[in-house]
């Protein structure tokens, strides 16, 4: 099957199981309100004892304003160490539900997969994506329930890589401007810490991509961590060049996604400033961060689906590979 096949094979049956979506998408903000709980409590702290200005420290993605509350707090360590410990406990329990809910969505679309059948190869109409419906909330609770313990424990390990990844970078940057003597040694190693940080992003990429292809072997082959791995690890081994060529397209996608959200985005914001259009522009602002929630969901599961029948070919060829037959050197005649 080829890229476009697989491509649309995966889009048509994200959009027969749409409700995936939307519970994908209501998961996914309700864990960046959950975060913004803490953030904006600290910060509110920070500006009532520190006389800090409220409107500089909630400037910026919820990412900058934990840097900025954080660097704020180091002067007071028993404030800083109960924010990092609030903001800890909700970033693990975000997390949680977030593996939670990807448990019943990949079950679903999973099912959906192996009964779609050859959807890729017919026009698109009603009747075939009803076909290619099986989400149920019984089946996706059934799912979450299911893979509940393997998808956290994966989880967890997915956020221990990333602590690693981070707290790495962080250390080689820190150490080497402390190193770098002189302003041509500091230019070089302002370039040096640029390509660091594009190895750091290529890095959780390809990251990213492990973890997407063992939720797939998990749920579609019901094993722990260690036999995913392994289920994984052959399936990479089976199709690299067709997993390489899909990863690649995909990146391309969301990379052409992500700037047209942000050119379109940019656009909004200079309307806002216009005075009086720029109170009514707030529904349309919320309407599409809104819109760009789902739009990038749709993408995710679209290469889930992708990447999802991929592995199921791959395992289907396993299964009817004939059993190769091993013969004793004393069951040949004389």
């Amino acid at each position: 099957m080829d890229i476009r096949h697989l491509l649309k094979r995966g889009a048509l049956l994200t959009a027969a199981n749409w409700q995936a979506v939307v519970i994908q998408f209501v998961a996914g903000t309700t864990f960046q309100v959950l975060l913004a709980v803490p953030i904006i409590g600290a910060a509110i702290l920070v500006a009532v004892l520190l006389g800090a200005d409220l409107a500089d420290l909630l400037q910026g993605s919820l990412r900058e304003i934990f840097t900025t509350i954080s660097s704020t707090l180091l002067s007071e360590p028993v404030a800083f160490v109960a924010f990092i410990t609030a903001f800890a406990v909700v970033l693990l329990g975000g997390s949680v539900l977030m593996f939670v809910v990807k448990g019943g969505t990949v079950d679903v679309l999973s099912a959906a997969s192996a009964d779609a059948g050859a959807i890729e190869q017919h026009p698109i109409t009603l009747d075939l994506l009803r076909h290619a419906s099986a989400f149920s909330l019984p089946r996706f609770t059934t799912g979450c329930s299911r893979l509940y313990r393997p998808y956290v424990l994966l989880g967890l390990a997915l956020m221990a890589v990333y602590a690693v990844s981070a707290g790495a970078y962080l250390a080689f940057v820190v150490y080497g401007y402390r190193a770098a003597e002189g302003r041509i040694l500091i230019l070089g190693w302002t370039f040096i810490a640029a390509i660091s940080a594009a190895l750091l992003v290529a890095w959780i990429t390809v990251v990213n991509l492990v973890y997407l292809l063992l939720q797939i072997s998990m749920a579609v082959e019901s094993v722990g961590l260690a036999a995913g791995i392994r289920a994984t690890g052959r399936f990479v081994r089976a199709e690299f060049r067709e997993l390489a060529r899909l990863f690649l397209v995909v990146v391309a996608v969301v990379a052409a996604a992500t700037l047209a959200s942000a050119l379109a985005w940019s656009g909004v914001g200079l309307i806002a400033f216009v005075p009086l259009i720029g109170l009514a522009v707030l529904p349309l602002q919320l309407a599409a961060l809104v819109v760009r929630g789902v739009v990038f969901e749709f993408l995710g599961l679209t290469a889930l689906c992708a990447y999802l029948t991929l592995y199921q070919k791959h395992a289907a060829a396993r299964a009817e590979a004939p059993a190769r037959v091993v013969v004793s050197p004393l069951q040949h005649s004389a």
